[in-house]
């Protein structure tokens, strides 16, 4: 494109901003280097992209921030994207977990994947501002044999209302195209069909509304001696920053890993447990990386063993390592919708503690005598 696209609307500084929320494995990441291409190289506008992740853990939290400029305008701002003009929610269970739709106003996109209609979500997630753009990226990519992040993309395309699909076609084909030549037809069509199966719907709200819910989340996410404010949902969202971060960074926050849900992190298929072809060799716990699998004392060829019970699906992310290591067909892989209610499902919230207690000190060579040398010891010399 020779001449800059025109753009909609922007902020105080002369900027359109996006923030994609995801968690890892669905490619947020990608997608929001793809539009930062696409600002610079296809649109002709100056444009940053850049993500926050801790980990690179499939099931953390990702966020995705871009931010375009007409070219004749220096982008001077690289902190995180607090207002988007366009919000890209890739799975819809993070709305009840983190506060994903913070900073909407009335004139923002938000495009989220979910398989209810855009009127279901906007109702059932409390969505009271903006334009709700719906598309059920997962089933979509599954159908294609294309990746979230492409559907993703194309339903983003036409939720921003201005960015022509040629270029979104020739960003895929000069970037995926060349690096995965024979998947690019999938993710083309992937891409296409995002921007043509997105429905919308226009949320009315006024913006003294808006700012009353931002103003109130905003005042609790600071007083609060927890670092907490709840949502709609009645859950707790910790929101640190430079006035009520921990000292040292401590989490405070015992037995999160336990209580956390990876499920979000699942595209679409499950590790399904057969019992009755199951040899109980431990192949499936020992390659999985969040120790899902529940071995229990039990009779095995009427003897004594440990017994696998089945697993936990709160915490699978759905990578099916344990599907290739099986050496008996006791584990395969499954569609998670034909099944919502999981088969042989062994819960271990009974892992996360009331409290941990530390002790003071522990043990030492001046303690327990493990020194090699042989001098008498008292606490704080030799002798």
């Amino acid at each position: 494109m020779d001449e800059p696209l025109k753009l909609p609307v922007t902020n105080e500084y002369g900027y359109y901003e996006i923030r994609l929320e995801s968690i890892g494995g669905l490619g947020a990441n990608l997608c929001g280097k793809m539009l930062g291409e696409l600002g610079a190289l296809y649109l002709n506008l100056n444009s940053l992209s850049f993500s926050s992740y801790g980990s690179e853990k499939r099931g953390s939290p990702v966020k995705a921030y871009i931010r375009w400029c007409k070219n004749t305008k220096p982008l001077q701002v690289n902190s995180p994207v607090t207002k988007p003009h366009l919000l890209g929610i890739f799975h819809e269970g993070l709305i009840s977990s983190y506060p994903v739709l913070e900073g909407i106003s009335k004139n923002a996109k938000i495009v989220l994947n979910t398989s209810l209609s855009a009127e279901e979500a906007a109702k059932k997630y409390h969505i009271n501002a903006g334009t709700l753009y719906c598309i059920d990226a997962l089933s979509i990519a599954m159908e294609c044999k294309s990746r979230i992040n492409m559907v993703m993309l194309g339903a983003l395309a036409k939720a921003s209302g201005f960015i022509p699909f040629e270029m979104v076609e020739k960003l895929c084909k000069d970037t995926i195209g060349k690096k995965y030549p024979n998947l690019i037809e999938a993710n083309l069509n992937g891409v296409r069909l995002g921007y043509e199966r997105t429905s919308s719907l226009e949320i009315s709200a006024t913006e003294k509304d808006i700012e009353r819910k931002n103003d109130s989340t905003e005042t609790s996410g600071e007083t609060d001696e927890n670092s907490a404010f709840r949502n709609d949902f009645g859950k707790e969202h910790y929101v640190w920053g430079y006035r009520n971060a921990p000292i040292g960074g401590i989490n405070d926050r015992i037995g999160s890993t336990v209580s956390n849900d990876l499920a979000p992190s699942r595209e679409g298929y499950i590790p399904l447990f057969l019992p009755e072809k199951c040899i109980n060799c431990g192949l499936c716990d020992s390659a999985c990386p969040d120790f899902v699998f529940q071995f229990l004392p039990g009779i095995y060829k009427e003897k004594e063993a440990m017994v696998n019970n089945g697993l936990d699906y709160t915490h699978c992310k759905g990578c099916l390592r344990c599907v290739a290591v099986c050496p008996t067909g006791a584990l395969v892989t499954a569609l998670e919708r034909d099944y919502p209610e999981k088969p042989y499902e062994k819960k271990n919230r009974d892992l996360l503690p009331d409290e941990i207690s530390y002790q003071e000190s522990g043990a030492n060579s001046w303690i327990t005598s493990d020194s090699y040398l042989t001098e008498k010891r008292v606490d704080g010399g030799v002798l």
